[in-house]
């Protein structure tokens, strides 16, 4: 690795931990250079232009995240059992400003904006993957598709805390986790 390479990886964490602080109100490129503990012009020296900043800074705050699920066992389970255990990781405390970040990004990709769109694609596909590579489902039963309900059902529940209804989510998930044919 260069010296330019560790301050690039250097101002990628400091600026994921600015957004997660932030959220994308401070993704423009003096709050995100001063973060950095460098001038906007070398933010650019560093990276090609903002749209790299960004999507850089979110997937390293994407890596964390995965880091933190590593925990999670990487023996396939039923869809029924990897939700609840999934919404217990991502309910701590400690991953509040991801989510929070996530539907921030979320929100942008559905309004269209760019990079948002591109950022969450890459970002979803990826989680996508991890849920996916982690599903233990009968035969004939698509694995993908199972994965992306999984998915949605965790994003809505990380939806409804947001807004105010983590009750309410938490019992939605005792829903989710009843035996088949309830």
């Amino acid at each position: 690795m260069t010296i330019r390479d560790d301050r690039r990886a250097a101002a990628l964490d400091r600026m994921a931990d600015h957004l997660l602080a932030e959220g994308l109100a401070g993704a423009s490129l003096r709050p995100l250079a001063k973060a950095a503990g460098i001038s906007d012009r070398m933010l650019l020296y560093y990276f090609d232009d903002k749209e790299e900043v960004l999507s850089l800074t979110l997937m390293t705050i994407a890596g964390r995240l995965q880091g933190d699920l590593a925990a999670v066992s990487a023996e396939p389970v039923p869809p029924r059992a990897l939700a609840p255990v999934l919404w217990g990781v991502l309910q701590s405390p400690a991953m509040q400003p991801v989510m929070a970040l996530w539907l921030e990004v979320a929100a942008a990709a559905a309004r269209g904006q760019e990079p948002y769109v591109r950022i969450g694609t890459q970002i979803g596909e990826g989680f996508l993957d991890w849920v996916e590579a982690r599903l233990a489902v009968a035969p004939g039963v698509d694995r993908r598709a199972t994965a992306a309900l999984i998915l949605g059902v965790i994003d809505g529940l990380v939806m409804m805390g947001g807004v105010g209804q983590a009750a309410l989510a938490e019992r939605a998930l005792a829903v989710w986790d009843l035996p088949s044919g309830v």
